[in-house]
């Protein structure tokens, strides 16, 4: 199922973060890539089943869905797929992080 959505990163914070990585690094052209692959479809990484939600982002986002886009060299993009007014699909990165961190935050 393709669905195209807006793209949002989840805090003004993380955004801030993202901005401050260099127009070189790496991480934030896989970043940028993964962007534009999910304003054409929302649901271009893969579903992370419901037992696996950190407990963190379900207290801080009230998050019903969890997708994770594999970034080069282990990196993970976590993001959440919503609606503000069930027409418009928002996809909201959550955070980005190497896969030794990705492990830890879902208890692998």
């Amino acid at each position: 199922m393709i669905k195209p959505s807006q793209v949002v990163f989840i805090s003004e914070e993380l955004e801030k973060n993202f901005d401050k990585l260099s127009e070189t690094n790496q991480i934030k052209k896989s970043i940028k890539r993964a962007i534009e692959d999910l304003k054409q479809n929302a649901f271009w990484g893969i579903r992370i089943p419901k037992k696996l939600f950190p407990e963190e982002y379900v207290s801080k986002y009230n998050i019903t869905n969890l997708w994770k886009y594999d970034l080069p060299d282990g990196w993970r993009l976590i993001y959440t797929v919503t609606s503000e007014n069930k027409v418009e699909l928002i996809s909201a990165i959550l955070e980005w992080f190497n896969h030794k961190d990705y492990e830890r935050r879902f208890h692998y």
